[in-house]
């Protein structure tokens, strides 16, 4: 499927890596490619860049690509082909460099349970090679930001899944990376939990100029927290955008057709009449319908076309409903 909005020109040449803490994009990927050895193409040439501060969103469903290409860029995965620069450090060639210009919490756990929060914070600050005055400090402080002041002697095994995710995020912080890596960070926990720390997530950007990459399939997370997403579908990226340009595709209001015996029908009368705009995508039995004219024109075209639908609804678009149109089954009306 082809990319329908990226800005992602040739590569820039390069003479070498930039000096760490020089000006210039947080993440630089090219064509970034992984072909495993059984033929299965994880990522097919994606491009991006990302600028220092930004929040970035890879979304899309499980097996999108989204956790391979973030395994590449934290140096855990080879990359087939393309190049990634992470703070200006080729991930290939300057795999210690990029990786300690970054931090990555995982989508699985990888605290020490038997540990107190304080011993795991600690065990990587050391691994990062943080002095441990700037060490113990950086501990006090996260600890507050955190609400994790109470829980730091206590074992990790004694924690709850949203404190166990709260000491991960501090645990990466700690090394004060220049790019923090969420893979799926709110995975497995429950509504409430997942809120606050989506509202912790979010209070990060004001406290450093850090860049933060978050992939998700939950389209509510990259909506609130995300100033570019980008749509992952098969190892491609189909589409890239603030989340409102993404939005704004699909006009100020969709239609929802149910139950209807010809989708192709009722959509080219609403065509034929202008009230339709842009793709309509359907799903099941369900056609999406971006609409151009006014909704009660539309549900009165549809109620005179009497083909059995069973209901149409009119409502604003929403991020999931930009995700089915770049990957569902789309439907032009010609």
């Amino acid at each position: 499927m082809p990319v329908r909005h990226i800005a992602a020109g040739p590569a820039p040449a390069r003479q070498g890596s930039a000096p760490p803490g020089a000006e210039g994009p947080a993440l630089e990927v090219r064509q970034l490619t992984k072909v495993y050895p059984n033929g299965v193409r994880a990522v097919a040439g994606v491009d991006f860049t990302v600028d220092g501060g930004e929040v970035f969103g890879l979304l899309g469903p499980n097996g999108a690509g989204k956790s391979t290409t973030i395994g590449m860029l934290t140096t855990a995965v080879t990359p087939t082909s393309g190049t990634a620069y992470v703070a200006g450090h080729d991930v290939v060639t300057e795999p210690l460099a990029a990786r300690a210009a970054s931090s990555v919490v995982f989508q699985d756990s990888v605290l020490d349970r038997a540990m107190t929060g304080r011993r795991n914070i600690r065990l990587h600050a050391q691994l990062w090679g943080v002095p441990s005055t700037s060490a113990a400090r950086r501990t006090a402080e996260l600890a507050d930001a955190f609400g994790l002041d109470a829980l730091l002697d206590r074992p990790v095994d004694t924690y709850s899944g949203g404190e166990r995710r709260r000491l991960e995020i501090a645990r990466a912080l700690v090394s004060e990376p220049r790019v923090l890596f969420l893979d799926e960070p709110t995975v497995g926990l429950d509504t409430r939990i997942r809120y606050e720390l989506l509202d912790l997530i979010g209070r990060l950007r004001s406290r450093s100029a850090m860049t933060t990459v978050l992939t998700t399939h939950y389209l509510d997370e990259a909506e609130r927290l995300c100033d570019r997403i980008a749509v992952v579908h098969q190892g491609r990226i189909v589409a890239l955008d603030s989340p409102a340009a993404l939005l704004a595709r699909l006009g100020p209001e969709v239609l929802e057709l149910r139950g209807s015996r010809d989708h192709q029908g009722a959509l080219a009368l609403l065509r034929a009449r202008g009230l339709a705009d842009g793709a309509a995508f359907s799903v099941g039995t369900t056609l999406t319908v971006p609409l151009a004219g006014s909704a009660r024109e539309a549900a009165d075209t549809l109620a005179a076309l009497g083909d059995g639908a069973s209901s149409f609804t009119t409502r604003r678009p929403t991020l999931d409903d930009v995700y089915l149109q770049l990957t569902g089954s789309s439907l032009t009306g010609d």
